[in-house]
């Protein structure tokens, strides 16, 4: 008997093993970053709405600056738009691309809005490191409110008319 106690030892220190060795942090699942795949624009009593479409992760943070030019991110060119005004958003972390580098939104880089009363373009204008900026041109400077809702991850972009 005293034979079984010290291999059950090393059967148990094995199982051990290979239960730390999976759970070693070099290992760890990268964070799942949400990613754009659809944009969607809608006319509303009293604004316009444009909606950026995610995928699964946490929801980004938001942010939004009028601003009187559009630049792309990385690169600092100017994105010429349709529009008097414009409107920069941004969302962190988010993408428009997915771990591989794949697209995920496939639908126009910038395109107008000849539904909507005051957004008249709207543009990707940066996917950079977990940064995606979205860039709106407006007929007037009017309110902005733009927020997350989740289930399913979504950023939501109300311009007052």
């Amino acid at each position: 008997m005293s034979r079984t106690k010290p291999l059950a030892a090393v059967i148990l220190l094995l199982a051990g093993s290979g239960i730390l060795a999976a759970a070693s942090p070099a290992q760890a699942a990268a964070p799942v970053i949400p990613a754009l795949t659809n944009i969607r624009t809608g006319l509303n009593t009293g604004f316009d709405r444009v909606v950026l479409d995610l995928g699964a992760g946490p929801a980004p943070a938001v942010s939004y600056q009028l601003v009187d030019e559009l630049t792309a991110d990385p690169s600092g060119e100017i994105v010429w738009l349709t529009g008097e005004y414009f409107i920069n958003v941004s969302a962190t972390p988010a993408a428009a691309h997915d771990a591989n580098g794949n697209p995920t939104y496939t639908g126009p880089q910038k395109f107008r809005t000849r539904n909507l009363s005051n957004v008249m373009a709207v543009a990707v204008t940066g996917d950079f490191e977990a940064h995606l900026t979205v860039g709106l041109g407006v007929r007037s400077r009017t309110a902005v409110n733009v927020f997350t809702l989740t289930a399913p991850n979504r950023i939501v972009i109300d311009v007052a008319r």
